[in-house]
């Protein structure tokens, strides 16, 4: 019998289909914001934090500006001095800092040119760190000498650009050759995987950078208080820029990585409240059009639902023809809400992770978990909205429904 209540409903979907599909519509809007940005979000969050877990506890992130969100830094609009980073040596409990400065550069080899991320990075401070807390190794030949004037290509640079690279082989960067010495194993980003790492020095003399970064990382020694080291950091950088600089209240920050952990998931959890909020209305407008259709249904089938009555059809039957109709309606819109929007953020991430000016990929996050969930949401929400017109027409009297004009 309810196989037959549901070729009823499809049968009546079709055959007003154009107010079916723009239903189905509304619901698809709401369910493409809630998966589309949550995606981000949530994408955004875990790109973030396995970033700054990978470092450990005993790096310290000092960061020019007036915060650790501040877009002109992000931008590259502010940068640490060369004279802030010898400062922070001085610091009691540093064991070492570290300037990553990145830059989009030209490379050639054997006639081919391509666009990469220039990383410099010291090799004779930096390297050690980065092999054994980073993951930083070579899948083919080795990893690069100081003073040698070697390069490593990311794992993406060798195979979407250069495949016929050797250890050995040479390539120019901006007029100058280099020896390859490897290819690296994936970092983990595709931004980082199109990245070729340079020699400090050598990355100075490529773009004319003649010190600075847009942010260090600063290694503390393991016998000292990271707080205790943090605090002398921020003591030192705020009596140093305003000796130099002249000004009133410096602005950067000092995080250890917990610390911005901490906050970047305060900050996170918050605008993904605000994505769900956002995305709740969407999906109540979406509800108010699946109401809005299924009276609209029940009054024109009015006789139909006489007939049905007439035969024998008990109330609980009439209410699940339309709530099997209205839950139809919510689980499409959520199938191809759902459908659109895992392919727009895939999208979204490819374009991202192709533009050689983006230099942070937000990865799009999805799980069949989450779809399922949201599949059953919608269908939820389909059968809420066609519950109280089910009932109405559930209530009518055969006779009346039966003479109704």
């Amino acid at each position: 019998m309810n196989s037959e209540y549901f070729g009823i409903a499809v049968r009546n979907l079709k055959y007003r289909s154009l107010r079916s599909w723009l239903t189905v519509l509304g619901v698809v809007v709401g369910v493409f914001l809630v998966v589309s940005l949550f995606s981000f979000s949530e994408g955004l969050n875990r790109s973030i934090m396995r970033e700054l877990q990978v470092v450990g506890g005993r790096i310290v992130m000092v960061i020019p500006g007036e915060g650790p969100f501040d877009v002109t830094t992000l931008a590259g609009g502010i940068e640490l001095e060369e004279a802030d980073m010898n400062e922070i040596k001085r610091v009691s409990g540093v064991e070492a800092v570290l300037e990553v400065p990145f830059k989009a550069q030209q490379i050639r080899h054997e006639g081919v040119t391509g666009t990469i991320y220039l990383w410099g990075l010291d090799y004779t401070d930096g390297m050690p760190f980065f092999e054994e807390h980073m993951g930083l190794s070579a899948s083919k030949g080795r990893l690069p000498r100081p003073r040698m004037r070697e390069v490593a290509l990311g794992r993406l640079v060798y195979e979407d650009m250069f495949p016929e690279a050797r250890p050995g082989d040479e390539v120019i960067i901006s007029g100058r050759r280099f020896t390859v010495s490897g290819v690296l194993n994936s970092l983990g980003h595709r931004e980082n995987d199109s990245s070729v790492i340079i020699d400090l020095p050598d990355y100075r003399s490529i773009t004319g950078d003649v010190g600075g970064a847009p942010y260090a990382m600063v290694i503390v020694e393991e016998d000292y208080d990271i707080d205790l080291v943090i605090a002398e950091i921020e003591e030192t950088l705020e009596r140093t820029m305003r000796r130099r600089r002249g000004e009133d209240s410096p602005q950067f920050s000092v995080l250890s990585s917990e610390t911005a952990i901490e906050m970047i998931e305060s900050v996170l959890g918050r605008v993904q409240l605000g994505i769900l909020a956002l995305a709740g209305v969407a999906i109540v407008v979406g509800a108010v059009g699946i109401m809005n259709t299924m009276f609209t249904s029940v009054r024109e089938r009015t006789k139909e639902v006489g007939i049905l009555k007439a035969v024998g059809a008990r109330k609980k039957q009439i209410i699940l023809l339309f709530l099997i109709e209205s839950g139809i309606i919510g689980f499409l819109g959520g199938a191809l809400g759902a459908f659109l929007a895992v392919t727009f953020v895939i999208f979204v991430e490819w374009i991202m992770i192709q533009s050689p000016d983006i230099t942070f990929a937000i990865e799009a996050y999805y799980s069949l978990n989450t779809i399922g969930i949201v599949l059953f949401f919608s269908f939820l929400i389909g059968c809420f909205s066609g519950y109280l017109p089910a009932k109405r027409a559930a209530e009518m009297k055969p006779v009346d429904a039966l003479m109704y004009k």
